[in-house]
């Protein structure tokens, strides 16, 4: 099975490798993940694995959910996600994913994938590093502001704003994959993946963490 779990961001520490060097690593709690459900090309058009994380209240969840999970001799899940294979898969649905995958498979980059943190309402200077208006007189109070947003209209058609204008608005909380980090080291004592860097998301965040698919 291709390596591929689920897990939750702890937050950042650092190692250090034999020369004595500071490696800033990212702490994943990974698994153990149930296999929730298996797809094959026969019966569903391609291959795939159905991953859960977290085991969920039964009362957070629905009958759907809970018979679901029931199939697989497993509990419903907090966080459940799909994971493409590109050849059928020797696991069994109830079997349980855990970082010894990484391990056996000697895996040295990893693809981390998250969601970012929400900032909110932002302006287009923060969301968009625009350098804003002059800081010198004449200008009152419009330091940050945007500009003018339709000088740059198709001809013919006036002054409209075309789409994917740059413009203030929601900043964050997107879908965000880090690719080819470092793995540093796999604790199956205690279900941790040492990430070298940064995982999208905050801590306690939900994250799905993959081998490289540029690199090996």
């Amino acid at each position: 099975m291709q390596a591929a779990i689920l897990g939750k961001k702890i937050g950042m520490t650092r190692v250090f490798d034999e020369a004595g060097s500071s490696i800033p690593v990212t702490i994943v709690q990974a698994g153990p993940c149930p296999i929730l459900q298996i797809k094959t090309q026969e019966s569903d058009g391609y291959e795939a694995v159905q991953l859960g994380f977290q085991n969920a209240k039964p009362s957070r969840t629905t009958r759907a959910e809970i018979g679901h999970a029931r199939e697989a001799k497993s509990v419903p899940q907090k966080f459940v996600r799909e994971i493409r294979l590109v050849k059928p898969t020797d696991k069994q649905r109830g079997d349980m994913v855990t970082v010894e995958l990484f391990e056996e498979q000697g895996i040295k980059f990893v693809d981390v994938v998250g969601t970012s943190i929400g900032k909110g309402f932002q302006g287009v200077m923060k969301r968009h590093n625009f350098g804003g208006q002059g800081a010198s007189h004449g200008t009152e109070r419009k330091h940050r502001s945007a500009g003018g947003i339709g000088a740059g209209g198709n001809r013919g058609f006036g002054r409209c704003i075309k789409k994917g204008k740059p413009m203030p608005g929601h900043m964050g909380h997107e879908r965000v994959t880090v690719r080819n980090q470092r793995l540093v080291s796999v604790d199956k004592d205690r279900n941790l993946l040492l990430i070298k860097g940064v995982v999208p998301g905050p801590k306690g965040g939900f994250v799905m963490v993959c081998k490289a698919v540029t690199k090996g």
